[in-house]
């Protein structure tokens, strides 16, 4: 029986935005309260798991885990490969979901076609790309997430998570689910690493609300290109090329 286990990766430290995943969106509402709202619709996922940095400056994050009464575990900052196997083992995972902390909106549109698609094929990652940046997900096995920490180098077990597999993609069956074509919209950018990022999320949150939590990408799309001002605000940040490329 496969176990699927969503580790969302948690700290507070940020270079640009400090506790990214604690801004809100809203009063009382923050971008991990909505990702977890979303995560806690998806039937086909079994528990969430959030993988704290250590670190007392950290504790909002168990706090949060108590709020929405999912699970947490503690580990190494540097370390987040480790972090995500550790969220996986907790809950006996055979299989993980990895979505960032700091970006609100998931694309999970026909998920349980891609979770079926995963198993179905026996593949070791499963994952979306080529939609805004912040939308997409992976799905891994454990042990495919096992091999990567064992094989790969610190900066394979750092916040590049996925950069092992990416380097590595003929030891491993990987399965490139592609959105329909009017959601390749690499031009528009839906993570939270700078001020102007939250701006953006906030705006499109407090537009279609009504929606909660799963909106659709379409419509976060179609709200974009009706307010190109938003899009001017992160033009220099974007990055237009898919993660997952050749």
């Amino acid at each position: 029986m496969r176990r699927l286990v969503a580790a969302i990766a948690c700290r507070v430290q940020g270079t640009r935005l400090y506790a990214k995943p604690l801004q809100n969106l809203e009063p009382n509402y923050t971008i991990l309260d909505h990702i977890i709202h979303q995560l806690k619709a998806v039937d086909a996922i079994d528990e969430i798991v959030l993988g704290i940095a250590e670190g007392i400056e950290n504790q909002p994050f168990v706090e949060m885990a108590k709020k929405h009464n999912i699970k947490y575990i503690w580990g190494s900052e540097k370390d987040v490969l480790m972090r995500l196997l550790l969220c996986g083992r907790s809950e006996n995972a055979t299989d993980v979901f990895r979505f960032t902390s700091e970006s609100p909106f998931i694309h999970l549109d026909h998920f349980d076609d891609v979770w079926e698609r995963h198993v179905a094929n026996n593949n070791d990652v499963t994952l979306t790309d080529n939609t805004p940046e912040g939308t997409a997900f992976e799905i891994y096995t454990q042990d495919a997430l096992q091999a990567s920490h064992d094989r790969g180098t610190d900066e394979h077990r750092s916040e590049y998570c996925s950069l092992y597999i990416r380097e590595n993609r003929g030891d491993f069956k990987i399965e490139i689910i592609e959105p329909e074509n009017f959601l390749r919209r690499l031009d528009i950018r839906l993570t939270v690493d700078y001020p102007e990022d939250l701006v953006i999320c906030r705006e499109i949150y407090n537009s279609l609300k009504m929606q909660s939590p799963n909106i659709a990408l379409k419509d976060i799309i179609e709200f974009m290109d009706a307010n190109p001002h938003l899009k001017d605000l992160v033009k220099p940040y974007v990055y237009d090329k898919p993660l997952w490329k050749v």
